[in-house]
């Protein structure tokens, strides 16, 4: 390794702290609690929306957020290791198969939608659909 990977490395460590980064990709609902300071005050915000792209690597990691808001299209970018992020949370996964989603900017309405990935990287395992287990039979005594 040499010493800017180990330097960035060092830095990220710093930024996140006892930050919890989880993993995902173009596509995903997310939910980023980021900081907002109001004059004196600061508070945390939350900002919904799909992942439409990523971008950069190491500590020059960069995300895209979209979301309509009272019918207009929002987009905000952030650095992954950023510290006005407080928490970022998948929602939902999508079933893509683009790195960046550019295209949804000019979509409205069902042709916006993603469908949502339920096999995969970064999904738990389920149990399978189908009939639940009989229970077993209580032994009666008598």
């Amino acid at each position: 390794m040499n010493l800017i990977q180990q330097l960035e490395q060092e830095e990220a460590a710093r930024v996140l702290g006892d930050k919890e980064l989880p993993e995902f990709s173009a596509g995903d609902t997310l939910s980023v609690n980021v900081w907002i300071r109001e004059g004196e005050r600061q508070r945390v915000q939350r900002f919904d929306g799909v992942c439409i792209a990523r971008s950069g690597g190491g500590l020059n990691e960069n995300f895209t957020v979209r979301k309509i808001s009272f019918g207009e299209g929002v987009e905000r970018v952030w650095p992954i290791h950023s510290p006005l992020i407080e928490s970022i949370k998948v929602v939902r996964k999508g079933k893509v198969r683009r790195a960046k989603l550019y295209y949804l900017r000019d979509r409205r309405g069902k042709s916006a939608r993603i469908a949502e990935r339920t096999t995969g990287r970064g999904i738990e395992a389920r149990p399978p659909k189908g009939r639940k287990p009989k229970p077993e039979a209580a032994s009666e005594e008598g």
